[in-house]
């Protein structure tokens, strides 16, 4: 299964740019996830054409509080996912988003410091795709019983 991982768009509206990567690397991912800063209802609703898309609530997301929650969950392939944008100064999120989610979670998807980030130095699976609006998402193959396999791609 391939997951798709994004975060901090930062768009203000659907673009010809965000049309081409939806079709390049997003829309034949099994499942697509957003970890935050979407921020436009305009986007999200883009993005809400996936068929398996999730997503959270990231600090810059003010028009979407009612449409996302700070946390969203899947089972994917026998695998629990908790899908956050983080929280708290940049150097310490890995750190706290293990502490927060990393119990209840086989696989952490975060953002917010817009730095790729795959590891599980702090207790926890934990990716960030680095911010989509820099050029960075993240690919992940997921095989029942594996650790999941990480690919960074530059858009």
């Amino acid at each position: 299964m391939l997951l798709a991982v994004i975060s901090d768009s930062h768009l203000g509206a659907p673009s010809p740019w965000l049309e081409s990567v939806y079709a390049r690397h997003l829309a034949g991912a099994d499942a697509l996830v957003h970890c935050g800063d979407i921020t436009a209802e305009s986007v999200w609703a883009f993005f809400l054409q996936h068929p398996n898309f999730h997503a959270c609530l990231g600090n810059c997301d003010w028009t979407l509080g009612s449409l996302l929650q700070p946390v969203a969950r899947l089972s994917l392939d026998g695998l629990n996912i908790a899908v956050t944008h983080g929280f708290g100064p940049r150097s310490e999120v890995p750190r706290r988003v293990a502490q927060a989610l990393g119990p209840e979670a086989d696989l952490v998807c975060f953002g917010h410091t817009h730095a790729r980030y795959f590891s599980d130095e702090h207790g926890a699976l934990l990716v960030n795709p680095g911010s989509l609006a820099e050029g960075s998402l993240a690919l992940l193959t997921l095989e029942p019983g594996r650790r999941p396999a990480c690919r960074f791609v530059d858009i």
